[in-house]
């Protein structure tokens, strides 16, 4: 990986994929390239309507293993996990935001607002260009683009 950094090494298996997901009726939520303890992981979170099993994860991961060695863009030993997005689920595409309205969520920004770069609150809204959170504070308006991660908050009163 010496020549390639982490986010163009997802764009391009992110591009490799997603025809393999879309075969199986699947939709790739987020890609995450990183080291733990010295060990390349390739992390695939995968999602379709109803949620995904186990069965599923399994089948992606033997197909999108198979066009990753076919494809050689990995020459280095790593682990491949393809699982669901989980509870406190990544905020990745528009229809995850749509969905997630009236729910509590954690947002981490590239720039501060209002003084602060980590937001914690019930999504109110989301349009093209914003997303809208209740905080304890009150409502704050986040541009979209200063968005560097987003996911759920998980409460056990939920289920």
């Amino acid at each position: 990986m010496a020549n390639i950094s982490r986010n163009d090494m997802a764009a391009r298996v992110g591009a490799l994929i997603r025809p393999i997901l879309d075969d199986l009726g699947l939709e790739l939520v987020l890609i995450e390239y990183l080291s733990i303890q010295g060990r390349w992981t390739l992390r695939i979170f995968i999602d379709k309507d109803g949620g995904v099993t186990l069965d599923d994860c399994a089948v992606a991961g033997r197909e999108i293993g198979d066009a990753l060695d076919v494809d050689g863009a990995l020459s280095h030993g790593y682990v491949l996990e393809v699982s669901s997005p989980g509870l406190d689920r990544p905020l990745t595409r528009e229809k995850d935001y749509i969905n997630s309205i009236g729910k509590k969520i954690r947002v981490r920004t590239g720039i501060p607002i209002s003084g602060s770069r980590n937001f914690k609150g019930i999504l109110r809204f989301k349009d093209g260009k914003r997303l809208g959170m209740e905080t304890e504070s009150g409502i704050i308006s986040i541009p979209f683009d200063t968005i560097q991660k987003a996911n759920l908050i998980y409460e056990a009163d939920e289920l």
